[in-house]
């Protein structure tokens, strides 16, 4: 099994789950036990500046990471916060994803993102999305999902509603050709 971990999986037109419909998700990590990966073109009707208020911590309405959008990173534990963000250490939970992208879940990333000491580019979701041990395999299958190395310049820096076009724009085919019928040539 060939690991998805830094990947995008970009949902086919077909996807009929409302969730999951025209959703990209950053793999976070995939092994035999199943995956799990964060859907970062869904935002939530709340901001970073609202999010940081209703669990207490300090910040700074007048930074700009205030008013960024918080998205809806899977329909699993949708009380739990991730931050996506450029390379930054000194956090209590922090992964390296890639060399361009790091994963924190301690609140003390949290209390830097409307102050100098903030990655330089973050987002935050709220939830994941999870897969069970061979579940994305069969989505796969099922021709559920395209895949395609992830560009953190689509996660940090392209506009929300151009996500899922940047990403099937990046494997150079035209989206209204591609068929839900799997291996029948």
């Amino acid at each position: 099994m060939q690991s998805l971990e830094n990947h995008f999986l970009i949902a086919m037109p077909s996807m009929q789950d409302p969730f999951f419909k025209r959703a990209v998700a950053y793999i976070c990590e995939h092994n035999e036990d199943g995956a799990m990966g964060l859907v970062i073109n869904q935002p939530i009707n709340i901001t970073v500046g609202d999010l940081l208020d209703k669990i207490e911590i300090d910040n700074d309405k007048s930074a700009h990471a205030a008013s960024v959008a918080v998205f809806a990173g899977g329909p699993v534990k949708t009380d739990r916060g991730f931050v996506l963000h450029s390379p930054k250490s000194g956090y209590s939970a922090s992964q390296e994803l890639s060399s361009d992208i790091m994963i924190t879940t301690s609140k003390d990333v949290l209390a830097s993102l409307t102050t100098a000491q903030a990655p330089e580019q973050f987002i935050i979701t709220l939830g994941y999305s999870g897969w069970e041990q061979g579940q994305l395999e069969q989505e796969l299958l099922e021709n559920s999902w395209l895949i395609i190395k992830a560009d953190p310049d689509i996660i940090f820096n392209t506009p929300i509603e151009q996500r899922w076009e940047k990403a099937v724009a990046t494997l150079g085919i035209d989206i209204s050709q591609l068929s839900s019928e799997v291996g029948h040539a």
